[in-house]
């Protein structure tokens, strides 16, 4: 009998980014100093974590839980094998990231105007135009260039985006020279059918692109569309430690807003077997001291519920409370 994996033609390994540093920190009121965030990197590449979004070039009046970028990368480590990425919103943000020791940069640019317009006060078209100049940039700081397309799949104001303006922004990247695109789940409300429909477009369309998905978990649908993803044959998935960041500026409950959580991610990997190299005990050791920093509600499943092994090692009552005899095994 073919095993599930073979069913639903899963990789044996995945590559997971983190994202906690950039997309998960920039949620946080209080930013954290410094000498934490280089601890973080240092504990990240410990659990075995080698693709890490370590910084933003946003405006340091806009983000200034980020002004730290350059100093954070002049005291991350250099290690063999371990990539850092930086997220620039501009070429001003790309003048800074080319003078910094980055291995990459994120370009966000919405298949949705209207999302772009509101985000960025600038159309789609606007900011692709931008996107050519950030690659030449690139090219000459010798960093790759990455485009995220943002409400790739749903935008609040609409509804499902059209694939046709899905693919007109991966047309747009390759056009400025990218040299991979991830499609995000924005707002947290996509649905398995169509993230896999879109990643195996993507594939389908542009074979020799490098293409990941960026996970959000409004509706509780990531770790599915992490496997549709998969299924798919996408190159990679992001998460953030702690479920930090992602849609916190939506209006909603705060506890189901963000990020999918790496560490949930994780737990769902090897659940399936899916190879990460990262040891995911020590990145949820990781993960609960930088919600204990924070001060952000925990919105992991596995920091909640534990894993089972740690339901194998609880020490369990004689008979269950609120439970009459006889009838704990109902």
């Amino acid at each position: 009998m073919p095993s599930l994996s073979d069913v639903w033609k899963l990789p044996a390994r995945a590559r997971v980014v983190e994202v906690g540093l950039r997309d998960g920190l920039q949620a946080v009121e209080r930013p954290l100093p410094l000498g934490a965030k280089v601890e973080i990197v240092h504990r990240l590449i410990d659990a075995g974590v080698t693709e890490i979004e370590v910084a933003s070039f946003a405006h340091p009046k806009i983000l200034p839980q980020l002004a730290d970028a350059e100093e954070l990368l002049r005291r991350v480590p250099r290690i063999d094998g371990v990539t850092y990425r930086g997220l620039v919103p501009n070429l001003r943000g790309m003048r800074r990231a080319a003078d910094c020791d980055l291995d990459e940069v994120a370009v966000v640019v919405p298949a949705d105007d209207g999302m772009a317009l509101k985000n960025q006060n600038r159309s789609t078209s606007e900011l692709l135009t931008e996107t050519r100049e950030i690659g030449r940039l690139a090219a000459d700081a010798g960093q790759r260039l990455i485009v995220a397309v943002a409400c790739a799949f749903f935008a609040p104001s609409r509804g499902t985006v059209p694939s046709a303006e899905r693919i007109a922004v991966v047309e747009g990247a390759l056009e400025a020279g990218a040299d991979a695109v991830y499609l995000a789940t924005t707002t947290g409300q996509e649905h398995p059918a169509e993230v896999h429909d879109g990643v195996a477009e993507v594939r389908r369309r542009f074979p020799e692109l490098s293409c990941g998905v960026h996970l959000h978990n409004r509706n509780g649908f990531a770790p599915a569309n992490a496997l549709a993803a998969l299924t798919a044959g996408a190159d990679w998935l992001e998460a953030s430690f702690s479920g930090l960041g992602g849609d916190m500026w939506f209006p909603g409950d705060p506890t189901v807003l963000g990020n999918m959580a790496t560490e949930d991610l994780l737990h769902l990997l090897g659940g399936l077997g899916i190879e990460t190299g990262i040891d995911f005990e020590k990145h949820r050791r990781l993960a609960a001291e930088v919600t204990d920093l924070t001060g952000f509600p925990v919105t992991s499943f596995v920091a909640r519920g534990g894993s089972r092994d740690d339901l194998a090692a609880a020490t369990w009552p004689d008979t269950h409370p609120g439970r009459a005899d006889g009838d704990a095994g109902r």
